[in-house]
């Protein structure tokens, strides 16, 4: 099995940056992707960003795109998620899920395993 634990979470003002980091463990080598899901009180789970463990290949929610840019570093067995251009709307609890088989990115039933998250708010 494979162990996500997030770190990074914060306050930062409207336009500002953060980078949250992902740190995983256990057999790694069965991870397909790696992939950031938020969350808050009124809105489900939703698809931020998502990368191949090999290869490194991206999917990025359209409402992120050109802000946000989603790295590993396969030798320290980390995922970081760049956030920049922070807005309000990006506040939200923020969970790093992996996928043990080849499946659509952006839906959360496809992930197996999951961390406990870590809280992202943006001041306006």
């Amino acid at each position: 099995q494979v162990q996500l634990v997030e770190s990074g979470g914060g306050l930062v003002q409207a336009g500002g940056s953060l980078r949250l980091s992902c740190a995983a463990s256990g057999r790694t080598e069965s991870t397909y992707r790696v992939g950031w899901f938020r969350q808050t009180p009124v809105k489900e789970r939703e698809f931020v960003a998502a990368i191949r463990w090999s290869g490194g290949s991206t999917n990025y929610a359209d409402s992120v795109k050109g802000r946000f840019t989603i790295s590993r570093d396969n030798a320290k067995n980390m995922v970081y998620l760049q956030m920049n251009s922070l807005k309000p709307e990006d506040t939200a609890v923020y969970y790093c899920a992996a996928q043990r088989f080849a499946a659509p990115a952006i839906n959360l039933h496809e992930y197996n395993y999951w961390g406990q998250g870590t809280q992202v708010t943006v001041s306006s």
